[in-house]
């Protein structure tokens, strides 16, 4: 991936929403979603790996989830 250009990610095909990734010349990996391309996330390539690690392991389904009310 060259410096500084969006690539739309593989799992977007062709649906409205789209995640766009970056990564920039200094090491950052920033990214967008086409609804809102002016909010931009930048993280680094360690820390969005071990982001998808724990959420492809299942250790954020409980993120989804709504709150159980008790």
């Amino acid at each position: 991936m060259s410096p500084n250009t969006w690539r739309k990610s593989s799992y977007s095909g062709n649906a409205a929403n789209c995640v766009y990734v970056r990564n920039d010349r200094d090491g950052t990996l920033r990214l967008r979603e086409s609804d809102v391309p002016d909010t931009i996330l930048a993280t680094s390539p360690t820390t969005f790996g071990t982001f998808i690690r724990a959420a492809k392991a299942g250790k954020l389904d409980a993120l989804a989830r709504p709150a159980a009310s008790g």
